[in-house]
């Protein structure tokens, strides 16, 4: 069939045609922006999950949903190599230039841009004001003080106040959130509390792996009380099918019962693995309908894209060390481990192990859905890790 008809869409954070088994958490979406634009007290997002399960597609459309309710957004992606005062401030100062185009009285906006600049000087974060259109004096006094748990919080606070001031509220959205530094995630959290207690017009929606909730815990004892923690997980066999389904039939495929069963087979259900199954398997087929023999042809090009493209990049980052780590947990099979278990198929002690798995946990490879226990944050690195170190050693 012709490749450039082919609906499905393989990728870091490319929307899927279809958007299947997501719609209660993009309710809970709507009613915290609308709550919030009402000046409604209701807890902002953190959604959590593994890789590939869609949590950049679902901020996108969140980021979309509330531009459509009249939110003033930013979209961020934090990372480890940059400080979340540095990533943040380009996108605030650009946010409050906009909220300075729209009419209305008072002088809260020039106020946030006075703020902005007190904080700048506070990381001392180096940069061309002229350049940057930010030539105005600080705000002496107002988060400026070095401390990023002080300074962050007055600075949310002067922005929302702006944003209330133009009749619009304020939409912050960070992707990889987990890569922020725990005094970081504290701040952040302390800023969202100000504004909970202060009823502000700003919101916080952001998304990581499955450590998230336990980071923010450990930050601030009260974050379980600010946020939600939705689950991004794999979809279930019905909403799996739906995605290849529902957007091949939109032009005129169909898909045998069975291959729809062998690619949740095979996928478990993870969104991303689902859209190379289905990409694969299109461009295979010479006419509709896709089989269940297409969807078993496709899977040999499927695994080496797999492996080339998503699981290679991150296999290239880990020591040697990390790599017989990751492997002894491949060898005790599928699913989460005790540490002990782990440590006992390396020959080590837990507690020699543990610099170890530290940095694992570090790099988002792996992390504890349980006390005790260790479990991929990558679906089927497992499988991977296999094929990648076909014999085990624990040496």
């Amino acid at each position: 069939m012709n490749p450039i008809n082919n609906p499905f869409s393989p990728g870091a954070g490319a929307p899927p045609p279809e958007l299947v088994g997501r719609a209660p958490l993009l309710e809970q979406a709507r009613i915290l922006l609308g709550r919030v634009k009402q000046k409604r007290s209701e807890k902002s997002l953190l959604l959590t999950g593994l890789r590939g399960v869609g949590k950049t597609v679902l901020l996108n459309d969140i980021e979309r949903m509330a531009k459509a309710e009249g939110y003033q957004t930013i979209l961020l992606e934090a990372h480890e190599e940059k400080p979340l005062g540095e990533l943040i401030y380009p996108a605030l100062r650009g946010l409050l230039f906009e909220l300075d185009r729209i009419k209305g009285a008072g002088d809260k906006v020039k106020r946030g841009l006075a703020v902005l600049r007190s904080f700048i000087g506070s990381i001392k974060l180096t940069v061309n004001d002229v350049a940057l259109g930010l030539d105005i004096e600080p705000a002496k006094g107002t988060a400026d003080s070095g401390d990023l748990e002080v300074d962050l919080p007055n600075l949310f606070v002067a922005i929302a106040e702006a944003a209330l001031e133009r009749q619009t509220a304020v939409a912050i959205l960070i992707d990889e959130i987990q890569y922020l530094s725990q005094k970081e995630l504290g701040a952040l959290i302390m800023a969202m509390h100000k504004m909970q207690q202060k009823q502000l017009p700003l919101v916080l929606l952001a998304a990581g792996l499955p450590v998230l909730a336990g980071m923010a815990g450990e930050s601030k004892s009260y974050a379980e009380r600010l946020f939600n923690y939705p689950d991004v997980g794999a979809l279930s066999e019905a909403d799996a099918s739906m995605a290849l389904r529902d957007p091949a039939r939109n032009v005129g495929v169909e898909f045998d019962d069975d291959a729809l069963r062998e690619v949740f087979r095979l996928t478990h259900g993870y969104p991303y693995f689902i859209q190379e199954w289905g990409y694969q398997s299109w461009n295979m087929a010479a006419a509709s309908p896709i089989t269940l023999e297409i969807v078993r042809n496709a899977t040999t090009e499927v695994t080496r894209r797999l492996d080339k493209n998503f699981f290679r990049v991150r296999y290239d980052r880990l020591t040697p060390g990390e790599k017989n780590f990751l492997r002894a947990m491949a060898h005790l099979g599928p699913g989460s481990h005790r540490t002990g278990d782990i440590a006992a198929a390396l020959k080590m002690t837990a507690k020699g192990m543990g610099p170890v798995r530290s940095k694992l946990i570090k790099k988002g490879m792996i992390y504890s859905p349980a006390h005790g226990d260790m479990a991929f944050t990558v679906p089927l690195f497992d499988e991977f890790m296999i094929r990648a170190i076909p014999e085990f050693s624990p040496s």
